[in-house]
């Protein structure tokens, strides 16, 4: 059974549109917050998005009005839609309990051209 698998990312121009995928296991997704994380070249992990049990939602000043998080409970996958991309979400997303697990997925690679 995966653990925490990323997708869906790419190198897309400014104002373009992504959507991630995580496929987590049943036992991480169904007793967790999930969230989304992103790491920059020379920075440190930062957190993007979470997701409640109940629905709840919280992002990260910088997404705001620009990013969604959501959830599908009967296939174990979280979902960040990704609109108006700016150059400064460059990033790799990495997906993850919150407060995060020990380990982590593989993540996936953002690019977001000028």
């Amino acid at each position: 059974q995966v653990g925490l698998v990323e997708s869906g990312g790419g190198l897309v121009q400014a104002g373009g549109s992504l959507r991630l995928s995580c496929a987590a296991s049943g036992t991480i997704f169904s007793t967790n917050t999930m969230a989304w994380y992103r790491q920059a070249p020379g920075k440190q992990r930062e957190l993007v998005a979470s997701l409640t049990r109940s629905g709840s939602t919280i992002y990260a000043d910088s997404v705001k009005g620009r990013f969604t998080i959501s959830g599908d409970n009967a296939k174990y996958v979280v979902y960040l839609e990704m609109n108006a991309l700016k150059p400064e979400d460059t990033a790799v997303y990495f997906c993850n309990s919150l407060p995060s697990l020990s380990w982590w997925g593989q993540g996936t690679q953002v690019t977001v051209s000028s």
